[in-house]
C-alpha cells in the first residue's frame, strides 16, 4: 500500500508545513531515509514484475486487501482497538481515495510502461503542484520562493521529457497525471489530518480503494500465482515501512536537510533499473531531477524560515 505522505521536498513537501525535528541526529536521519528509500525501490521492483501476470487494476485491488488485513492487524493491537476506526468525515475520505487510487494506479502503471528512473523523476514534481493548487483549496499565500520552484519544477520536467526530442509516450503522460493526483491527495490528507489519526486515513485508504480495483478487474479477473502473490505482500509491506521510515526520519532532521536525502532515491532506482532491466543510465534524467529537487528544497527552506 504506497500511501503518499506529505512531507518530502524531492519527494514531498512544497506548499504543507514542515514539522521541526525533535532532535537533530543527521547519522539517525539518513539510516531511516536509506530504509525509506530501500522500501520505494523493492516497491517498484515488486510492482514491475507483478504487471507481468496482473493488470493494474487487478495489481490495486490486491494491494487494498493486503493493506486492509495489515491495518486491522496493528489496530488490534493498539489501544482503543477497531474503534479508532470511526469516522465522521467519510465524505473527505471519498474525495482524498479518488485522488489517490488515480495516482497510484497512474504510479503502477507507468512502472510497467517506461523506465523506472523516468517514473521516479517525474514524480518529483508532486510537490510542485501542490504548492500549485494549496493556495486554492488551502488558502495559503502563493509568493516568489513558491514560484520559483513551480518554474524549477517545469524546466526539470522538460529537461527529463525533451518533447520533441525523445518519445513521449503513455507513460510520460500517466505519470504526470498520477502527481498531480497526489498533490490532490496530499491537500486532502492535510485536512483529514486535522481530526483523523495516520493509521485511520490508511485504514479508509485501504477500504475504498478495493471495490475500484475490484470494478476494474471484474471482466478479466485473475488469481495471482505464488510468485506474484509474493511480490503483492511486498508491495503492501513496503508502503507501510517506506512512510514509517520517513516519520522517523523527520524526527531526527529538519526537512532541509532531509529532503536532499530523498534525491538519493533517483540515482538508486536508476542503478537498479540498469542491472534487473538493462535499462540506460540517462544524464538528462539525474539533471532534470536535480532541477526539481533544487525548486523543492528552495520551497521547504522557505517554510522553515517562516
Amino acid at each position: 500500500m504506497a500511501e503518499r505522505q506529505p512531507p518530502l521536498g524531492a519527494g514531498r513537501n512544497a506548499g504543507l508545513e514542515v514539522p521541526p525535528a525533535q532532535r537533530a541526529n543527521p547519522l539517525w536521519a539518513a539510516a531511516w531515509m536509506m530504509g525509506a528509500l530501500t522500501s520505494f525501490a523493492l516497491m517498484a521492483i515488486a510492482a514491475r514484475e507483478i504487471s507481468k501476470e496482473l493488470d493494474t487494476f487487478q495489481l490495486m485491488f490486491y494491494r487494498s486487501i493486503i493493506g486492509i488485513v495489515i491495518v486491522v492487524a496493528i489496530g488490534a493491537l493498539l489501544p482503543g482497538g477497531m474503534a479508532q476506526f470511526k469516522t465522521g468525515r467519510f465524505r473527505m475520505h471519498a474525495v482524498r481515495n479518488a485522488a489517490h487510487f488515480v495516482g497510484q494506479f497512474c504510479w503502477f502503471l507507468s512502472i510497467s510502461l517506461i523506465s523506472l528512473a523516468e517514473v521516479f523523476a517525474i514524480e518529483f514534481t508532486t510537490p510542485i503542484w501542490v504548492a500549485m493548487v494549496a493556495p486554492i483549496f488551502l488558502a495559503e499565500k502563493m509568493n516568489r520562493y513558491r514560484a520559483m520552484a513551480i518554474a524549477g519544477g517545469f524546466l526539470g520536467v522538460l529537461i527529463v521529457l525533451r518533447p520533441g526530442v525523445t518519445e513521449f509516450g503513455a507513460g510520460h503522460i500517466a505519470m504526470l497525471i498520477g502527481s498531480f493526483a497526489f498533490s490532490l491527495s496530499m491537500i486532502t490528507t492535510k485536512k483529514l489530518s486535522a481530526t483523523e489519526s495516520p493509521l485511520c486515513i490508511l485504514f479508509w485508504m485501504a477500504v475504498l480503494q478495493a471495490p475500484m480495483g475490484l470494478i476494474g478487474s471484474v471482466s478479466d479477473f485473475t488469481l495471482p500465482g505464488l510468485e506474484s502473490g509474493l511480490w503483492l505482500v511486498i508491495v503492501g509491506i513496503c508502503g507501510l515501512t517506506a512512510h514509517y521510515c520517513i516519520a522517523q526520519a523527520f524526527r531526527w532532521a529538519d526537512a532541509t536537510l532531509v529532503a536532499p536525502m530523498d534525491f538519493v532515491r533517483l540515482p538508486l532506482i536508476a542503478v537498479v533499473g540498469m542491472l534487473l532491466y538493462g535499462e540506460a543510465l540517462d544524464p538528462f534524467v539525474f539533471l532534470g531531477g536535480a532541477v526539481i529537487l533544487t525548486g523543492n528544497w528552495i520551497s521547504i527552506r522557505f517554510a522553515r524560515q517562516s
